[in-house]
């Protein structure tokens, strides 16, 4: 299935995409996506609905972040090796992971908002992860078990304020509007392995990433193995998995980064597309989940 979330920010209803392509509406059965639905139990009722059975929903209404209620937006750094090499860092030994804060979420293709004085703001097309069933001290083998379906992610990020600034990487991580997900949460029996999606992102129409999750260091039962050994992973979190090469602080023969007036767009095989309208900070110009 490819479930969704659709309407205005803040009034989003529950959806699923059909064969056709087309949104249909799932709030007679369920209120909303959350940790309930994406349950082992709660997908296996989700999946038992004829979706020609539901209301057809008309136009083109905004997508919201596809999962509603979750609680915490775990990433993954240099889990690419050629990534890590234009980052000139080396291939960590273990997962590197941070923390992106929940209130960047926003639908796929709302807009990207450029932080107060940023210089160096980044895109990343990303692997997404939503876990579906309470984890913690997993094994690798069973690991995916735990996993409700996949997602693209664009894991927006400040440079300066990540690197050149002291503490941690999540200070770049988590401003306002740096965390499209979306449109889809398309659930494990659709997607299949995932460590073989093509993933690509381009700015201005200019092609910049094109990378397979085949090339992850450590792959998606790695990371929910070893998150699962520091905290409890709860139905509705979001693990962002990494980014192939070609992201705006790796270009040759100078880094270069967004703009207000730029527009991304980005999509994973498999698990749909997004598209982004750079946008100029603005006070009033928080994110929309």
């Amino acid at each position: 299935m490819k479930l969704l979330r659709y309407g205005p920010v803040g009034q989003e209803k529950p959806g699923l995409l059909d064969a056709g392509g087309r949104i249909r509406d799932l709030s007679g059965h369920v209120a909303d996506l959350g940790a309930a639905e994406i349950s082992r139990e709660g997908l296996a009722k989700l999946a038992a609905i004829d979706p020609e059975t539901l209301p057809l929903v008309e136009g083109t209404p905004r997508y919201g972040v596809p999962v509603a209620g979750t609680r915490k937006f775990l990433a993954i750094g240099l889990n690419f090796a050629d990534h890590a090499a234009e980052s000139n860092m080396p291939i960590p030994a273990e997962p590197i992971f941070f923390t992106k804060a929940v209130s960047c979420l926003q639908g796929p293709n709302d807009p990207v908002m450029i932080p107060r004085g940023s210089e160096k703001t980044d895109w990343e097309v990303e692997l997404g992860v939503v876990i579906g069933t309470r984890a913690s001290y997993v094994t690798e083998a069973e690991a995916l078990d735990y996993v409700a379906g996949y997602c693209t992610i664009n894991d927006v990020s400040e440079r300066a304020y990540q690197l050149e600034r002291g503490g941690t990487w999540d200070k770049g991580k988590g401003c306002d509007t740096f965390g499209p997900v979306g449109p889809w949460l398309v659930t494990t029996d659709e997607v299949g392995d995932p460590q073989d999606l093509a993933m690509w992102l381009e700015v201005n129409g200019k092609r910049v990433q094109d990378g397979s999750s085949r090339t992850m260091i450590f792959g998606v039962a790695r990371l929910v193995s070893y998150l699962s050994e520091f905290m409890t992973l709860e139905p509705g979190d979001i693990i962002t998995t990494g980014t192939p090469p070609g992201v705006g602080m790796g270009q040759k023969p100078a880094p270069w980064y967004l703009k207000a007036g730029d527009v991304i767009t980005l999509g994973i095989e498999k698990l749909g597309e997004q598209r982004q309208q750079v946008i100029a900070y603005a006070p009033d110009g928080g994110a929309a989940a």
